[in-house]
């Protein structure tokens, strides 16, 4: 062998020690799961290693180590970017909160890609109408009338949605006969009318009072509690009606000062009318009784007419108080008088005129 092959061989030598030994087919089983389970061990690190990263990002840390609320993700505004894509059709009605007032008219966020606008002459058919009962921050519903006006805004109309979502509210009303406060806006024939939830309702005079109504000018910007009784949207009738509540408040406070009445008290009171039975007597502070005939006198008479007429004030006795009726009596009376007139005694005064003598009373007389 040459010098020159001998030195190649060497460094073919040097160069295969240098080399890590290949796995052969003569290692030992046991040698091959060592070293498949060295190479799952290492996957499962690097899996735990990447979902602690992945925690890391959704999860900040305080500096006294505490952890706080996950951070907000693009899935949290998944509603919210699905809401502002959905189409806008004209008639839909869109609820929002009102961020802009002015005289003319609001500002609606609808938390969708533009805002929405309400028009003073879009709100409302009650020409007194004004924006000055809404506030920064109150939701309204509004139906769209203009999807896109020449500011770009949506236009919208609370009297179109009056027009469905009022009527609904106004039948819910009827069915539970709340009591609302309106305020009368016009005298008409008939009646007065008010506006509730934009929609005109009537008043009848009839249902405006416990008493007839003379001048219904005098009701024209009055507020009145009241009730429902008719709600049709199909004919778009709506009537109103004060007088059941007035009747029921009357008859609360009637019964308060019934409570309050002394039985044996005696009292003047005007005869209202009379009846085969007797007559009913009006006592003042809407309280009224009945005097029976029998209690008129202690003649026997055949009809309470035969000595009381309509108008005419009589003193009477309060003798029972039943159920909410008061009880009276003119009868009792002649009995107490006539008590009084056996225990009354006349004494005459001791003065000088008790003996003076007849002649003496004709001295000063001149003729």
């Amino acid at each position: 062998m040459s010098e020159e092959e001998k030195v190649m061989t060497q460094e073919t030598d040097e160069a295969a020690a240098k080399m890590p030994a290949e796995t052969t087919s003569e290692e030992t089983p046991a040698a091959a799961d060592e070293i498949a389970a060295a190479e799952s061990g290492s996957e499962e690190a690097a899996a735990e290693s990447v979902s602690a990263e992945n925690a890391a990002e959704n999860k900040e840390i305080s500096p006294a180590g505490e952890k706080t609320q996950p951070a907000e993700t693009m899935a949290d505004y998944d509603e919210a970017i699905t809401a502002s894509m959905k189409p806008i059709h004209e008639g839909d009605i869109l609820t929002g909160t009102i961020i802009g007032i002015s005289d003319t008219e609001l500002t609606v966020d609808l938390g969708i890609y533009t805002d929405g606008v309400i028009r003073l002459e879009d709100a409302s058919d009650d020409p007194d109408f004004t924006f000055r009962e809404f506030e920064i921050g109150q939701e309204v519903s509004a139906t769209v009338i203009r999807r896109d006006n020449a500011q770009g805004r949506i236009q919208l109309s609370l009297k179109a949605a009056a027009a469905v979502l009022g009527w609904e509210r106004l039948q819910q009303l009827e069915k539970d006969q709340s009591n609302i406060t309106v305020k009368v806006s016009e005298a008409v024939k008939s009646g007065v009318t008010a506006y509730v939830e934009g929609i005109r309702g009537f008043i009848p005079a009839s249902k405006l009072s416990l008493s007839y109504v003379e001048n219904l000018d005098e009701y024209v910007g009055r507020e009145l509690e009241v009730r429902v009784i008719t709600a049709e949207p199909e004919s778009k009738r709506l009537v109103l009606s004060a007088r059941d509540i007035l009747r029921e408040k009357e008859q609360e406070e009637r019964k308060q000062r019934i409570s309050n009445v002394e039985i044996g008290l005696v009292t003047e009171g005007t005869v209202e009318t009379i009846k085969d039975y007797g007559a009913f007597i009006n006592l003042g502070k809407g309280l009224s009784g009945l005097l029976h005939v029998s209690q008129i006198s202690k003649q026997r008479i055949k009809h309470p007419g035969a000595v009381l007429k309509e108008g005419q004030t009589v003193k009477v006795k309060i003798i029972a108080v039943k159920d909410g009726k008061i009880s009276l009596s003119m009868k009792a009376l002649e009995d107490v008088a006539a008590q009084e007139v056996e225990e009354e005694t006349y004494e005459m005064p001791k003065t000088e005129a008790a003996t003076t003598s007849f002649a003496s009373l004709l001295k000063n007389i001149k003729l």
